[in-house]
């Protein structure tokens, strides 16, 4: 009896761990699990038959709930693994499952042992049957494992009917059964297994057969194995024609020391993992840029290596394209401002003398506009050959940007080499460029910095070039510059002051000062003069240092209507104040008086303020005069026809004609300082007299301005000049003070 429960706990516990060593072998396979712990259970079941048969009875309770649990776990362990083995889930059913028999089982216990017992069998016959329906597709062996799972079943019939007596023979058929239906079901676990891992393999094999990426085996010299996608890559049709020349054909002579070094470091584990790119060349010698990853792998039982190859030579061509594009010309060819700067950053760190020379083409300008942006193109790249052909090899050509080129030469004694450069360019372009069949002389301004002598920054050796290249072009024709740190510090003072002056107008630091204009005959106070000034960062800065750049940068319109407002909310103020008014005068820009509007916007402020055309008088530059009649002349006559006083200023001072002075609507002429100044003397008088009885002629009045001393005053009036403007009767007055001259009928107050 002890000898059969044995036999029976034994097959039952080796077949259990077969199937579980089979699930560990293929976790994804949950059946072997099922199975394996069905089979152990039933390797307990003798176990608890034997404590079941104990006289004492917490002993044979414990035999009992044993059977109990026992069975009712490898009933529902079989019928979970039998599905799983069909393929099917039966999910949170055997749960449920197990419940129902363990209780059902336990609730027959009442009646007796046979009775549970019998229905143990039963249940186990009716699994078989239901294993037989859902592995009958499986083939012989799957059909087989459902036979002998009735028969399990069957075989427990014999103590049901036979008595305890027949337990014996029960355990040894049992321990028969097990063992046949573990061999089954151990050979479908492995089928399925051995069927997963073929399908696997199949499923790698197709993967690397259609991969994109180029994948190789190599031990030493030799290639093993290459994908389709590898073949693609290097030219050949297989392994076979690739393997006896692979290193020579494909990889340039340069890098096969380091490819076999790579591949020695990853054969004797020096290394892990190798990441790279390369330049690499198909068996036909068309060049390939190929990304490759590399590692150890078993390959027949010994070490190869295998790679990934990736073709990336479309994408390396596009990006060197961009590159190309980015630091290069498109119309020349050239390298540009942005490789200039790349070279100079890598050049100045090094400590090595070199001569940047920036050319710029004279008056480039008059190409385009004579013979169209094309030709222009055509004598751009004319001149890029030229300049090319002057030191080819020894002097680095760019083109900054239209007419404008940088030419580096690195020398032992930059200054002689960039002497020598200079007068062969000068020399070179003696000769006329050809573009658009015709012949095109022209002349360049040529900077030159030197490195490290004007700057070791390589930001403030191209300014110091540009600096240099800018004074060069007020020598007419070809001319060459040297760097001076003047040259540089005067642009950045420009820059600065243009800066500088959008800000003041911006924020409205402009204020106006006045400067009397008194009778000849009395002194009586005739009117002022608004002049402007800027007050920034505590200092008063004069006309004379923004002026130039206001009308440089055409913010002289804007500082323009500043004055002008000023002066007429002035005006309406003195006039709230209760004084008596005087004429103002205002100069006004010729680029004011190109707008078409301007006058309209004069008679619309003197409107809005309340103020009489008489209020305002408006000066112009003979410069403007002279420069601008035409453009200028339409809003002078309608300023005349609204009223508003026109004045000539600094007469004298250009070449204004007789017909000018007849043809504008004018009320008066200013003397230049230069016709005022040398007064009283006799060459002085004649002039000023002249000029008073032209004047006269033509029913303008005349002012004298600059004038500081009694003779002066005496020399201007016997002249004719009849109003007089100068330091001798005041400087410029604040508003205050010039409102007290108003205040006290003319006479002087506080200067400002």
């Amino acid at each position: 009896m002890v000898h059969a429960l044995v036999l029976s706990s034994t097959v039952s516990l080796l077949v259990g761990l077969a199937l579980l060593l089979a699930w560990r072998r293929e976790p994804a396979l949950r059946f072997p699990l099922y199975l394996g712990s069905a089979f152990l259970w039933q390797a307990v079941a003798p176990l608890g038959f034997m404590l079941w048969r104990s006289p004492t009875p917490a002993i044979h309770v414990s035999g009992l709930a044993l059977l109990l649990v026992s069975g009712a776990a490898a009933l529902t362990s079989l019928v979970m693994g039998c599905a799983g083995l069909a393929g099917r889930d039966l999910g949170r059913g055997g749960r449920w499952l197990f419940l129902g028999v363990l209780v059902g089982l336990g609730a027959l216990l009442g009646r007796g042992v046979h009775l549970p017992m019998l229905a143990s069998a039963l249940l186990h016959v009716a699994a078989g049957a239901l294993a037989i329906r859902w592995l009958w597709a499986g083939g012989l062996t799957d059909r087989l494992a459902g036979v002998l799972i009735v028969a399990l079943g069957a075989s427990q019939m014999i103590t049901v009917f036979g008595g305890l007596a027949t337990a014996e023979w029960q355990a040894t058929a049992t321990a028969v059964v097990r063992l046949a239906l573990g061999l089954c079901l151990i050979d479908a676990a492995m089928r399925r297994i051995a069927a997963r891992a073929q399908s696997a393999q199949e499923r790698f094999v197709r993967l690397i057969e259609r991969s994109h990426q180029g994948l190789g085996i190599m031990r030493g010299e030799t290639v093993l194995y290459m994908n389709p996608a590898a073949c693609r890559i290097y030219g050949v049709r297989d392994v076979a024609e690739f393997a006896s020349r692979w290193r020579d054909a494909t990889i340039p002579a340069a890098d096969q020391a380091l490819a076999r070094e790579r591949h020695r470091r990853l054969m004797s584990g020096e290394v892990d993992h190798e990441e790279w790119e390369a330049d690499r060349q198909r068996v036909d010698g068309k060049p390939l840029r190929l990304r490759f990853s590399a590692w150890r792998v078993d390959w027949d039982g010994a070490p190869a290596e295998q790679i990934v190859v990736s073709d990336i030579t479309r994408e390396h061509n596009a990006l060197r394209e961009r590159l190309h594009q980015a630091t290069h010309d498109e119309l020349t060819g050239l390298p540009n401002r942005s490789a200039l700067l790349q070279r100079l950053h890598e050049m100045t760190p090094q400590g090595r003398p070199f001569a940047l020379l920036v050319l710029d083409v004279d008056r480039f300008a008059l190409v385009n506009d004579a013979h169209g942006p094309s030709t222009g193109d055509e004598l751009l790249r004319a001149l890029a050959r030229r300049l090319q052909s002057v030191r080819p090899g020894a002097v680095a050509v760019m083109r900054l940007g239209e007419d404008e080129f940088a030419l580096l030469a690195g020398a032992d004694d930059p200054q002689a080499a960039a002497s020598d450069l200079a007068a062969a360019l000068t020399e070179a372009l003696v000769a006329p460029l050809a573009a658009a069949g015709q012949a095109f002389h022209i002349d360049v301004s040529m900077g030159i910095a030197l490195h490290p002598l004007n700057a070791t920054d390589p930001e403030r050796l191209l300014r110091a070039a540009n600096a240099a290249m800018h004074e060069a072009k007020r020598v007419p024709g070809t001319a060459v510059q040297w760097a001076e740190e003047r040259f540089e510090r005067g642009s950045g003072t420009s820059l600065a002051a243009e800066q500088a002056l959008r800000s003041g107008i911006a924020h409205h630091e402009f204020f106006l000062v006045y400067q009397p204009k008194v009778a000849a005959r009395d002194g009586a106070l005739l009117g002022f003069e608004a002049l402007v000034r800027w007050q920034r960062g505590g200092q008063t800065i004069s006309p004379a240092d923004f002026i130039p750049a206001a009308e440089r940068t055409g913010l002289i319109v804007s500082l323009g209507r500043e004055v002008l407002v000023a002066a007429c909310r002035q005006q309406a103020r003195w006039r709230a104040e209760g004084r008596r008014l005087v004429p103002v005068a205002v100069n006004v820009s010729r680029w004011q008086l190109r707008d078409p509007d301007f006058a309209a916007t004069v008679v619309q402020l003197l409107d809005e303020h309340g103020l009489s055309p008489a209020d305002l008088i408006v000066e112009i530059t003979e410069t403007a005069a002279m420069n601008d009649l035409d453009a200028i002349r339409a809003q002078l006559v309608a300023l005349h026809e609204a009223g508003v006083r026109l004045s000539l200023d600094d007469f004298g001072s250009g070449l204004s004609s007789l017909t000018t002075l007849r043809s504008l609507p004018l009320t008066e002429v200013k003397l230049d300082r230069g016709l005022v100044e040398p007064l009283p003397q006799a060459e002085a008088k004649a002039v000023v007299q002249a000029v008073c009885a032209l004047a006269a002629a033509l029913r303008l009045e005349v002012v004298a301005e600059g004038v500081e001393s009694p003779a002066q005053v005496a020399a201007a009036s016997t002249c004719g000049c009849q109003a007089l403007q100068g330091f001798l009767f005041a400087r410029p007055l604040d508003a205050e003070a010039a409102g007290g001259w108003l205040a006290a009928g003319g006479q002087p107050a506080a200067a400002a």
